[in-house]
């Protein structure tokens, strides 16, 4: 600290070699070896001789006046330090130091700006359709939401990992969780969404070039998500589907898979991703735990009482250069429309038994076919296990709002709040959870605040708010075949599968969260085959399907199925 202090000059500008990085180093790094209220404190018991030591305050204060300017982050969630530093504040202006007093206030820090790309603002109709959407475009909107997650990540958010071994409270960090296993997930569904192994076939190639576009982008973090959904076991158990993959495809998986691999670690992925040049997203995890490892072998202190400069250099090396790449320009523009529908097509979570079990619907397993030899699928957000998404309604109500409004610039052509019904079924498509027609004013056409009412109502049941019940009814947590209503609340029963609960004595259905408004009394009448609706067919609870449906019609005409092709 004293010699962050005595490299200034008289105006207070740092004039040694190697002198800047020194002292930019000493204040991002402190904290790994000492709080930075004792940093403050004892930059407190020094400005009083170094004010008459040196040729003036100004070099005096360098310290903390770049520590403020430079890494403002750290006043704004620490009150034992902010309260360090109204001392220190009080000391410089009872010298009568009133203008150097105002360049140490920090009770009027604005927060933090982090940087983030831009998304384009042409007024462009676009596609919010899958099928029409093209790789290259999607891959490219996946990598603005993971730059953006990337930027939001500051040197804090590396300490607080690496010190503290798990992403819990801290924000930055459990968004790139976050979208990692939702990326994953999202190529399993609507891989397992379509109805024939021709349709399956033909998405996991679409995923494809979007990974060969990712890696052209140098965004690795995606990539990775991207291939270990198509590895995933639930994919890869697919014989039909794999079976009808060009050898193109299926070479360019091995390549990924090979790139990514966790061998030698990761030597494959850490040759060519130190030969990148320019934007480029890292794999958080892997350079997570470089960090880690650099913190666990190496002691805080040398001889006890000496700090130990070689670790927090290295330390510091390793998060400046992630921190660097948040200056990158990303080669490409983002649409806002089509952020919002991927946004809110990530914010769903299945369990991996849900997932499995979807993945036995599509292809029964048969004990006459030799399973396909599994291709190993990298490791997905390993730094980030056991952490559940859960959003909060807020979040689920802003995305549903950014993306139905979207839906209506680009589909609503006579700006009077409706659009065809037809249109929204194939957008629907984009998200994994059933969708039961209502009655509208305008026949072939649904409204925004059906849709609006369409989303919150699947997004709210796939947030997986728990359950903890204990009733008299006969409850069975089942698979509807058929569009089937809730007894308690009205509505409809959402889901992959599993949607809701069964009484096997009295016939009810509902929803898992109406289950605690059930009377407690069961009455064992003969059971009800009907649902709450009167063309509803009752449940078979001994079917492991699913009830997907984009219309009624689409269900009366796939009877011999348990999920119906999308458009």
């Amino acid at each position: 600290m004293s010699y962050c202090v005595s490299a200034a000059d008289s105006e207070g500008k740092i004039s040694s070699r190697g002198g800047p990085q020194l002292v930019h180093m000493t204040l991002m790094m402190h904290s790994w070896v000492v709080s930075s209220q004792t940093f403050a404190q004892k930059l407190l018991t020094l400005y009083p001789p170094l004010l008459l030591s040196y040729t003036g305050p100004t070099s005096a204060l360098l310290p903390v006046t770049q520590w403020i300017s430079q890494f403002p982050a750290v006043f704004e969630a620490d009150p034992l330090l902010e309260q360090t530093m109204g001392d220190l504040w009080a000391l410089v202006r009872s010298d009568g130091e009133e203008t150097h007093a105002q360049l140490i206030d920090t009770s009027c820090l604005k927060k933090t700006a982090i940087f983030a790309p831009s998304p384009s603002v042409k007024k462009r109709k676009v596609s919010l359709i899958f099928d029409h959407m093209e790789p290259d475009e999607m891959a490219e909107h996946l990598s603005y939401l993971e730059f953006k997650n990337f930027c939001n990540v500051s040197f804090l958010d590396y300490r607080s990992y690496v010190v503290r071994g798990s992403v819990r409270d801290n924000p930055a960090l459990e968004r790139s969780v976050m979208m990692c296993n939702g990326v994953s997930q999202w190529v399993q569904l609507m891989i397992l969404s379509r109805h024939t192994a021709q349709q399956r076939a033909q998405v996991f190639t679409k995923f494809i070039h979007v990974a060969q576009k990712l890696r052209a982008l140098q965004n690795f973090n995606t990539l990775m998500a991207v291939t270990g959904g198509l590895c995933h076991s639930s994919i890869s158990r697919l014989k039909d589907t794999s079976n009808l993959l060009p050898p193109d495809i299926t070479k360019a998986l091995s390549e990924m898979t090979e790139l990514l691999s966790s061998r030698s670690n990761y030597s494959n992925y850490r040759r060519v991703y130190n030969d990148c040049r320019g934007f480029k997203v890292p794999i958080l995890g892997v350079h997570l735990k470089d960090l880690i490892s650099l913190n666990e072998a190496l002691p805080n202190y040398i001889d006890e009482e000496k700090i130990n400069l070689s670790k927090l250099q290295h330390l510091y090396s390793n998060i400046s250069d992630l921190l660097a790449i948040h200056s990158c320009t990303p080669p490409f523009e983002a649409n806002k429309d089509l952020l919002h529908l991927l946004t809110l097509s990530l914010d769903l979570y299945y369990t991996e038994d849900e997932i499995y079990e979807l993945s036995y619907t599509k292809e029964p397993k048969n004990p006459k076919i030799q399973p396909v030899a599994p291709v190993k699928a990298p490791v997905v957000a390993e730094w980030g296990s056991g952490v559940t998404p859960r959003l909060d309604p807020d979040t689920i109500s802003k995305h549903v709002k950014q993306m139905v409004d979207s839906i209506m610039k680009n589909y609503d052509q006579n700006q009077d709040g409706y659009i065809s019904l037809e249109d929204f079924e194939k957008i629907a498509a984009n998200f994994p959870f059933s969708f039961c027609t209502h009655e509208t004013d305008r026949e072939g056409q649904i409204s925004r605040e059906e849709i609006t009412s369409y989303f919150m109502r699947g997004m709210s049941i796939c947030a997986k708010l728990g359950y903890n019940f204990n009733d008299a009814h006969n409850f069975h947590e089942t698979t509807y075949k058929r569009p089937t209503f809730c007894d308690i609340c009205g509505g409809f029963l959402w889901g992959v599968i599993k949607q809701g609960y069964h009484c096997k004595d009295c016939g009810i259905n509902c929803h898992r969260h109406c289950r605690d408004l059930v009377g407690k009394e069961c009455l064992k009448k003969h059971k009800n085959t009907s649902g709450s609706c009167p063309c509803t067919p009752g449940p078979d609870s001994r079917t492991k399907g699913n009830s997907w449906s984009t219309s009624f019609h689409h269900h009366i005409q796939n009877t011999n199925t348990n999920l119906p092709p999308y458009k």
